[in-house]
């Protein structure tokens, strides 16, 4: 079955993966030789008008549905030094509890220093609703997942007392976003950031959808196919 067929943020296509979890409000795809997500795909802030929000919910747990020889426990980022870092926001699904509790299944988590996520991942997300907030802007899909430069040493943390197993650290991490806008026109931005502390604008992270496809291995939003589409993912567009 198609993905679409499921889920809204598909309509534009999404990537590969070893398994695809297809939750009520974003998908994952989950890579069993990583233990944690390739990518995780939502559509940001839906139909969201000024709504009361509710709490933060932090009901961090594994989700069943992976293989346990490939899934991540909380035992794993213990004492680790590293945050369970979202892929999809929780501050993105928080119209409802079971919308912002599906956020916290470790599937949607890869190891993030503190620094990085709670600093300047943290306020690249909140662009991403800024953008969306916006009136000429209908609809904000956005991809996001961990690379893993194999050029400088990976780190790991926790251990799968049934294999010995571990879980690496990104290196980096990449945020895709396709915009519609109130024209009908498909706008495309992407960031990649080192997994450390940063100091530089957001600007300065930005770069080719191209280019994080080649990075992360990945297709982006293959259902979109002709010159203008290729022209746009290898279009460095200014912030908005």
């Amino acid at each position: 079955m198609q993905l679409d067929a499921l889920n809204a943020e598909g309509r534009y296509g999404c990537p590969a993966a070893d398994q695809i979890l297809v939750n009520r409000f974003y998908t994952v795809g989950y890579s069993y030789y990583f233990r944690q997500a390739k990518w995780a795909l939502e559509i940001v802030d839906p139909d969201k008008k000024d709504l009361e929000t509710i709490e933060r919910l932090n009901n961090f747990r594994p989700d069943f549905r992976v293989p346990k020889p490939f899934r991540a426990d909380l035992s794993d980022y213990r004492a680790s030094g590293y945050d369970r870092g979202h892929l999809v926001s929780s501050a993105n699904h928080n119209d409802e509890k079971l919308e912002n509790s599906e956020t916290f299944l470790l599937s949607n988590m890869a190891p993030q220093k503190p620094e990085f996520n709670r600093q300047t991942w943290r306020t690249l997300e909140a662009e991403v609703r800024q953008l969306d907030a916006k009136k000429r802007i209908l609809q904000t899909f956005v991809v996001t997942g961990p690379i893993f430069d194999f050029m400088q040493p990976i780190g790991m943390i926790g251990k799968n007392d049934s294999n010995g197993i571990s879980i690496p650290v990104p290196s980096h991490f990449f945020k895709c976003v396709l915009a519609e806008n109130d024209r009908g026109k498909l706008l495309m931005w992407a960031f990649e950031m080192e997994n450390a502390k940063l100091g530089e604008p957001l600007k300065s992270y930005r770069v080719q959808t191209s280019y994080i496809e080649r990075r992360a291995g990945i297709c982006l939003w293959d259902k979109l196919t002709g010159p203008e589409i290729e022209k746009e993912k290898n279009h460095l567009r200014a912030m908005w």
